[in-house]
């Protein structure tokens, strides 16, 4: 099987935070133009991959092929609730085993989240990082990606870290100054 382009999709808050601490999405970050960009993203994607407690809703939800990151599964297996679903634990099995469960020759993975799915990306590889940023505040959340938020470290610092760079900012709307970063693998500008 050939492996995907593999994008990541966040709206983050001004610290970096994609939850509140309890895991919810904050009203402070919700903006129509960005979740219309997310979704658009994700519905031509081939695939999504997320964790437990993310996803990306809308009404194609359940009939996207998907990778549901768990550490309750040992082996790579069908969700029991929907066959398009693979259950899959990075800690026993790698990406390329995962993929092919899925029966996709290439095409897009859209990653959504949660800050652990994101971070484990960072290893493997992403293609484009899509990071769209708000004006709200979320002073005490879940970051983007393990470590943010802690001793200044920001988003674009570990984006850095992994050789990611950025390539364009867009606007999505103006009237709330949200707006898109494209990050991208530095071998690739």
């Amino acid at each position: 099987m050939k492996r995907p382009r593999i994008e990541g999709y966040a709206v983050i808050s001004q610290e970096g935070m994609i939850a509140t601490a309890d895991g919810l999405f904050p009203e402070e970050i919700k903006n129509a133009a960005d979740h219309k960009f997310y979704m658009d993203a994700v519905a031509a994607a081939s695939a999504v991959a997320n964790g437990a407690h993310s996803a990306e809703g809308g009404p194609g939800e359940s009939m996207r092929k998907r990778l549901r990151l768990t550490r309750k599964v040992t082996r790579l297996m069908p969700d029991p609730k929907n066959a398009n679903v693979t259950l899959w634990n990075p800690a026993t099995a790698p990406f390329e085993e995962a993929w092919a469960h899925l029966r996709i020759d290439g095409g897009t993975l859209a990653v959504v989240g949660g800050t652990d799915v994101f971070g484990l990306f960072l290893g493997i590889g992403y293609d484009a990082f899509y990071l769209s940023w708000t004006d709200g505040h979320v002073p005490r959340g879940r970051p983007v990606f393990p470590g943010v938020g802690k001793d200044g470290v920001t988003a674009a610092h570990v984006m850095a870290k992994h050789d990611l760079v950025l390539r364009e900012t867009r606007t999505l709307d103006a009237a709330s100054n949200t707006y898109v970063e494209e990050w991208v693998p530095k071998a690739s500008v």
